[in-house]
């Protein structure tokens, strides 16, 4: 019984063991963003850093 309790998603996304769950009927609409996402981070040219860093 505990062995099936803690292999449960909730139970480790309760803890904060994983980035957390999505409601299937999302499935497609969180995929197209992070699919979104990863384009757009693959088409930015970086730039070089010309002030150094800030620390507070």
């Amino acid at each position: 019984d505990k062995y099936d309790e803690e292999s449960r998603a909730l139970f480790a996304t309760a803890r904060l063991w994983d980035d957390g769950l999505i409601d299937p009927r999302d499935t497609r609409k969180v995929l197209a963003f992070c699919l979104d996402t990863v384009a757009e981070g693959r088409a930015r040219e970086t730039r070089p850093n010309i002030f150094g860093v800030a620390r507070l």
